[in-house]
């Protein structure tokens, strides 16, 4: 293991978030004067100083990385800039945090996840509200380079599916080869969806400020947001209809994305097989949902049931995690429909969580398999995505990731029942933070703050799991990692 090379990424790392977390919050600051340009300065100051400790003595080391290397810079990528993140609300006097909640705040921020320990957004500073957002469009990117980028060199990853084994029409050479190139694409992508979904949102209603907040926290499927109402604080369906969309697009493998905007056409979209299963879930789910609540007269009217009930599925089933309404007291099982389309998930190669649409699609087609092998005992059968054939050693993969993230969220389950938490609290947070989703139900529907201290450290290591693809972090608690 190459100690001095990890030392000096990271310290790269850490310079350049320093810059890109509080340069832009300065800003707003000075703009908004509410008087935080001397927290995000000390913020600034402190991790950049860290980080050029960090690389000064490691600069001129030029080995090559391993495969083991690779598995902790991607973890510690997380972690390292996930407890720097917290320093503007440690030092800020309108937030007033304690350690433990400012790191659960700031790695809810960067892993996109959206659950958050403060109440009271409408009154906090602008730059503090502006610097959630930010760190979620921070992360959310962050995502997609390493999901797209990193993660298939290193082997692992719901884009080792996607990318290698799993054909389709524009699968071989989506993606331009060069590292440099393809995050420079990515970023110009996700960049440009962030400016549109920001006009579209200012030209629906909202004010400039909220625009592009909001805007960051679309695209990167964070849900963070600067009112403790969500997109409910304004009140308006052109405001939710603008988010339904972008939610949408957000979710959806940004490979197809980066093939669209090559190709100038969208026709491949329609013969993915990942991206018609992530359609057809969100239209069921949605049919169902607004079915229910319309019947129910839980809303007065056909199309405010619609809206409501379309903007929630797409906001869970993306684990964007935005609220519109108190989905927590809607009607029969409806709550937990929510949350499980939150364990799926969004497509692989997306901002979203949850276990990717591909999976669950390999799953249903693994288990229709062994149906049929059941009538004909001596048949092979292969599973087809598209029209060729998925290799058995993907299949494994999957079904191995499903085991471990069973097992993984019955562990932490169990751990935060230990804590005294009731089990509906205690299963939806689980299920919230390693899906990346944010809001659960009933005692964390709205915020996170009042859980144990102990709770909130067992839900960092689930929101750290759920956006590592579970593998990437357990592996290192694994002895043969360690060895030479």
């Amino acid at each position: 293991m190459h100690v001095s090379i990890i030392i000096k990424i990271l310290g790269i790392l850490l310079m350049l978030f320093s810059i890109l977390s509080n340069l832009l919050p300065v800003i707003v600051s000075i703009l908004y004067q509410d008087g935080m340009v001397g927290v995000f300065f000390k913020s600034f100051l402190f991790v950049f100083i860290t980080g050029l400790l960090m690389w000064l003595p490691t600069s001129r080391s030029r080995k090559e990385l391993s495969t083991r290397d690779g598995f902790l810079i991607v973890t510690l990528f997380w972690v390292v800039l996930g407890t720097a993140g917290c320093l503007p609300f440690i030092l800020s006097p309108a937030v007033e945090l304690s350690f433990t909640d400012a790191v659960f705040e700031s790695l809810s921020g960067l892993t996109t996840t959206g659950a958050t320990v403060i109440s009271g957004l409408d009154s906090l500073p602008k730059s503090i509200l502006f610097y959630r957002q930010q760190l979620q469009w921070l992360g959310g990117m962050g995502i997609i380079v390493l999901a797209m980028a990193l993660l298939p060199m290193l082997g692992i990853g719901g884009m080792q599916l996607y990318r290698a084994e799993s054909p389709g029409p524009v699968k071989d050479n989506k993606l331009v080869p060069r590292l440099a190139e393809t995050a420079k694409a990515l970023w110009y992508i996700y960049l440009t969806l962030t400016v549109i979904c920001a006009l579209a949102y200012w030209l629906v209603g909202m004010d400039l400020f909220d625009a592009i907040s909001h805007s960051f926290t679309t695209v990167a499927i964070g849900g963070f947001s600067t009112h403790d109402l969500s997109i409910g604080f304004f009140d308006n369906p052109a405001v939710e209809l603008v988010a339904i969309i972008f939610m949408f697009i957000a979710g959806i493998n940004f490979a197809l994305h980066f093939t669209a905007w090559q190709k100038r056409s969208g026709s491949h979209y329609a013969l993915d097989p990942e991206f018609i299963f992530y359609t057809f879930i969100l239209v069921s789910v949605s049919v169902v949902t607004v079915a229910v609540l319309y019947f129910s007269s839980i809303y007065t009217s056909l199309f405010e049931s619609t809206i409501k009930g379309v903007f929630q599925v797409v906001s869970f089933a993306t684990t964007t995690g935005f609220a519109t309404a108190d989905f927590n007291s809607w009607p029969l099982f409806l709550p937990y429909m929510l949350l499980y389309a939150a364990i799926i998930g969004a497509c692989a190669g997306s901002t979203g969580g949850g276990m990717k649409v591909i999976r669950i699609l390999l799953i249903f087609k693994q288990g229709f398999r062994e149906v049929q092998r059941l009538i004909h005992p001596r048949a092979i059968i292969p599973i087809k995505l598209g029209h060729k054939a998925v290799p058995n050693r993907v299949i494994e993969s999957v079904w191995g990731f499903f085991a471990v993230y069973v097992m993984a969220f019955m562990v932490m389950l169990l751990a935060l029942l230990a804590t005294g938490l009731d089990i509906i609290t205690a299963f939806s947070a689980v299920g919230a933070c390693i899906n990346n989703l944010g809001p659960g139900l009933s005692g964390v529907a709205e915020t996170y703050e009042h859980l144990p201290a102990t709770a909130k450290w067992i839900l960092c290591f689930a929101m750290l799991l759920g956006r590592l693809e579970v593998f990437t972090l357990l592996v290192l608690f694994t002895p043969m990692f360690w060895k030479r």
